[in-house]
């Protein structure tokens, strides 16, 4: 039987150890420096989340104080590339704080490579700086391990324990040690989920030899979302999964070889494709969203769905593969080095894939793919928790206390966890961590936390429900048929193969073009309700399965809330991302909204509701974009006469 270990009278405890979750402990201990701060995490924290491996760049760092960008351009260039879709107030705060985050990271030993002429980072793209990111991730956790009183590793937290005293507040969380089977308790004030996105809920394309080849961390399993779903903290924007541009069946990124090596797209005639699909494309979206020509003078970036778009439809219509022309760059050493160093550094499985399958950049160029789809909220998609924003500048719509607290008191988020905050990448994560953190201190130090009270009765309850796959296992292994076929429990590779092909099949996946409707989304919701109900009969042979049993829990609670979000919001807002093929255009005039929605814990039925979007960032750029219009239209005029 498994030990019950119980943390008691925690200040804040970290759920996750990301970079989100590493920047909360950080500055929780700034903030609270008598409170109790402990770290629960599923892996190591010296090597877990999604930059556990390296990163080769910061992807969101201002560069305000070398006079290259400010918070406001970064919220105007996060709403374009959204179609609209973002909370303005979020964003403004983490990029109004980003900078000292990453300046920390360099005081820390972080070795940021700089221009030798300005003596300013070196840039690969606007908004992203160039790193010997190896040893990013151990570099921060070093500051966290620091600050916190105890790191717990090897935690896979399952869920949020609530106050029997009061309705609708934290009281902590539970979990079990994936190595042990140990069942742990931890009684808290406050709560910052720091967990991941949702990888592995659609299926991937690399399947069979290539499985586990995915683009986003395959070990983030929603838990951010599962967490926070589970005890009824509203969700926002969970429709707006991500779909990546990437090298073939490696899925290498591309960022840095378009911004850096100044490589190009072209289709298998070698040819420039995507402007061909532009003008159908700003029927769809209006020009708001698509100008390619005011675009082109202005370098204001079109929105990374909509060229997206333009490489699906190529390839659907005969001309593909889509090659990345890497030919002309490799022939410069220099860029040739940084090319490899780009994955060795990130993803080795591309340098491996391109070793092993005969495919040298410097003398063929590679192909380039769409993945499946993704649910992070901190890369570039808007999903996660329904967040209030800082007091200074949030509308009353979104402010309601403390700054990144979800919809349940106490509960605050950080990273992939909050919603409507894109872009924001590792950099930005930590930043919203630091910031949750803050917040939480307050929130506590405001006795909003006193007379929290946990039944055991509460806690014996979490951990029947969290054994019972190993338990039913333990009763009918014995009634086997064949292999792992058994009448009475599926095991958790059966459960995540279901969940692939219905997401894949129903909700917009690669199978599909990335279509849906609201036929196939309805069929989809029942075969997942279906499946839910049979994951009360999943089974765990040893705590390694366990694990992956609560990871599909997640990742299904993730699942659903993707769906009844896809649902509601009944018109194609990101053309590349997913479409829906009973409304095929943006229709700004009932859904410029931002959707949001509530699970109730009880029953599991789900609330669905619009909520106001507020433009807070001034149209500076906009009227930049009109004279430039203008003056393009004049010059068109002047050409015709």
């Amino acid at each position: 039987m498994p030990k019950t270990i119980v943390e008691d009278n925690i200040d804040i405890l970290v759920a996750g150890a990301g970079l989100g979750g590493t920047g909360a402990a950080f500055e929780a201990r700034y903030w609270g420096q008598d409170k109790k701060i402990v770290i629960a995490e599923k892996a190591n924290i010296d090597r877990s989340g999604a930059v556990a491996q390296g990163l080769y760049a910061i992807n969101c760092y201002m560069g305000t104080r070398f006079g290259e960008n400010n918070p406001e351009d970064h919220v105007r260039y996060a709403r374009i590339d959204l179609m609209g879709m973002v909370r303005e107030d979020l964003l403004f705060d983490m990029a109004r704080h980003v900078d000292s985050a990453v300046h920390q990271f360099e005081e820390w030993g972080m070795p940021i490579m700089r221009n030798p002429k300005t003596g300013s980072y070196l840039r690969e793209g606007r908004w992203q700086i160039m790193i010997h990111g190896e040893s990013y991730k151990p570099l921060v956790a070093e500051a966290a391990k620091k600050s916190a009183d105890k790191v717990y590793n090897r935690i896979c937290v399952t869920h949020l324990l609530m106050d029997d005293a009061k309705e609708n507040r934290v009281a902590g969380a539970v979990g079990f040690n994936v190595r042990t089977g140990d069942y742990h308790v931890f009684k808290s004030k406050a709560v910052i989920v720091g967990a991941g996105g949702a990888s592995n809920i659609f299926k991937p394309r690399s399947v069979g030899e290539g499985a586990g080849r995915v683009w986003y961390a395959p070990w983030s399993s929603g838990s951010a979302y599962g967490l926070m779903i589970g005890a009824g903290a509203k969700m926002t924007q969970m429709e707006n999964r991500i779909v990546l541009a990437r090298f073939k069946d490696g899925y290498g990124p591309v960022g840095a070889y378009f911004l850096h090596l100044k490589t190009y797209t072209q289709n298998c005639n070698g040819e420039e494709y995507e402007s061909n699909w532009f003008p159908a494309l700003q029927e769809m979206v209006g020009k708001e969203y698509l100008d390619p020509e005011a675009s082109h003078v202005s370098h204001r970036p079109i929105p990374t769905c909509l060229r997206n778009h333009a490489l699906i439809n190529e390839v659907n219509a005969g001309r593909g593969p889509i090659h990345m022309v890497t030919m002309e760059a490799f022939q410069d050493p220099h860029l040739e080095e940084i090319g490899w160093h780009n994955f060795l550094g990130m993803t080795v499985g591309q340098a491996v894939l391109w070793a092993a399958t005969d495919v040298n950049p410097k003398y063929e160029n590679p192909e380039l793919t769409t993945s499946e789809p993704y649910v992070m909220g901190s890369h570039a998609t808007g999903c996660g928790a329904w967040c209030s924003g800082p007091e200074d500048i949030s509308p009353d719509e979104y402010f309601w206390g403390y700054n990144r607290m979800t919809t349940v008191e106490g509960l605050f988020g950080a990273g992939d966890a909050v919603g409507g905050t894109p872009h924001a990448f590792s950099s930005g994560s930590f930043t919203e961590g630091r910031l949750a953190a803050k917040a939480a201190c307050k929130y506590i130090d405001d006795g909003k936390a006193e007379g929290i009270r946990v039944s055991q009765e509460q806690i014996d309850r979490r951990k029947a429900e969290i054994f019972k796959p190993m338990e039913h296992y333990k009763i009918y292994r014995n009634e086997i048929v064949a292999g792992t076929v058994a009448p009475n429990y599926i095991n958790p590779r059966q459960g995540l193969d279901r969940l692939q092909k219905l997401m894949d099949e129903y909700c917009g996946g690669v199978t599909v073009n990335y279509m849906t409707n609201e036929k196939l989304l309805h069929i989809g919701l029942k075969k997942l309700n279906t499946l839910t109900e049979d994951l009360e009969k999943i089974a765990a042979e040893n705590v390694h399965e366990l694990l992956r049993a609560w990871e599909l829990k997640h990742r299904t609670l993730a699942s659903e809330a993707v769906f009844h979000h896809t649902l509601f919001r009944k018109e194609t807002r990101w053309p590349g991302y997913y479409y829906r093929g009973d409304a095929m255009k943006v229709d700004d005039d009932n859904w410029h909204v931002l959707t949001v929605s509530r699970r109730d814990p009880k029953t599991g039925e789900y609330t669905m509701e619009k909520a106001p979007l507020y433009h807070l960032v001034g149209d500076i750029e906009d009227k930049a974009l009109a004279e430039l219009k203008s003056k393009i239209g004049r010059a068109s005029c002047r050409e015709r006469v």
